[in-house]
């Protein structure tokens, strides 16, 4: 039974445990939310000691695998078994293993929760195991969420925990960090232990400078729109801070940010359709920040855009010292910024 680990973790908080879980997919973060909950919740803690076991895919086989599942709990309804990294296990190529955990599966012993947690990966739907899984197991498979979806989740797992927030805080959180959701909710969580809980609390850009670091005025989102309104003195004073602060500010991820961000506004003059609703879906993005985007392509001619591109991909290749001396970052970020601006 596939399920999301939002429906996941509901069955998990009414008490409804099943007895196994197959956990795969690009997302970590996911993948971890319903085993950490699993291994924190299935069991009291003096249970744990004698009925829960935790192994690493490196480390293990199906064979100790299934023979821990396969025991009775001790003073305990049942017992929990979690395999952590188990992509790393080798046996999944192999044809005995297989047909073991498919028997299994077949022949679930109830009084055990048997956890997969299989990252980075998926497997072949199209083999017996699979279909096993499918029909006795729950499983899910955890995709990264799109660039243009960051900013909405940001906003909905701040309020799931009876705090605001504000959309452009969505977006320079999404812009700065990023969708690596561990380290994203992990920062999120500085300023939430900060300004505590409760629903006269929101975040702003305020807050998350003083409490994950992200400047309020020098950081990608406010660079993007500098450069969008051709803000001249706004945007060499972001490179001027840019420069100075080169650890934090990768300019190949700079550089990323505006190939995507011009490619964008190549697609707004290409379009037939102009409308808000057309616009959005097309470039994946909020109507929120859909005007910022459409004024931009005011001020930059479709000949002009596919001159900054080439002067992006220049600018890459020179980070990387390729057909050229290495050269300071900063020097290199503001040849670009008079390019693009000039």
């Amino acid at each position: 039974m596939s399920e999301t680990s939002e429906s996941i973790i509901r069955s998990l908080r009414a008490n409804k445990y099943a007895p196994v879980y197959f956990l795969q997919g690009e997302e970590d973060y996911f993948i971890d939310q319903v085993s950490e909950f699993i291994e924190e919740n299935a069991l009291e803690e003096a249970q744990k000691g004698f009925n829960q076991m935790i192994m690493y895919g490196r480390d293990a086989n199906m064979d100790k695998v299934l023979s821990q599942a396969r025991r009775f709990p001790m003073m305990s309804d049942r017992q929990v078994v979690i395999v952590k990294e188990a992509q790393e296990m080798s046996d999944w190529n192999r044809e005995g293993p297989t047909e073991a955990l498919t028997q299994y599966l077949n022949n679930i012993v109830d009084t055990t929760i048997l956890v997969f947690c299989y990252k980075h990966k998926q497997l072949d739907k199209r083999k017996k195991l699979w279909k096993a899984i499918d029909k006795n197991a729950v499983h899910m498979t955890a995709k990264k969420i799109y660039d243009n979806k960051l900013p909405e989740w940001i906003g909905k797992y701040v309020r799931s925990k009876n705090v605001g927030i504000d959309q452009e805080s969505c977006h320079v959180l999404a812009e700065n960090i990023g969708n690596d959701l561990s380290r994203l909710t992990n920062e999120i969580e500085k300023v939430l232990v900060n300004i505590g809980q409760g629903q006269d609390k929101s975040i702003n850009s305020e807050l998350i400078q003083e409490y994950i670091g992200i400047s309020k005025e020098y950081n990608i989102f406010e660079f993007q729109k500098a450069i969008g309104i051709k803000d001249v003195v706004k945007a060499n004073r972001i490179v001027a801070y840019f420069a100075s602060n080169p650890k934090e500010h990768s300019l190949i991820a700079i550089i990323s940010v505006l190939y995507a961000y011009f490619s964008k506004l190549l697609l707004i003059h290409h379009s037939a359709d102009k409308s808000e609703k057309g616009l959005s879906q097309l470039l994946g993005v909020h109507p929120f920040i859909l005007k910022e985007y459409r004024f931009a392509s005011n001020n930059y001619s479709i000949k002009k855009i596919v001159y900054i591109i080439k002067y992006l991909k220049e600018a890459d290749l020179k980070v990387k010292g390729v057909d050229s001396p290495v050269q300071p970052e900063g020097e290199i970020l503001k040849e670009l910024l008079f390019k693009i601006l000039h």
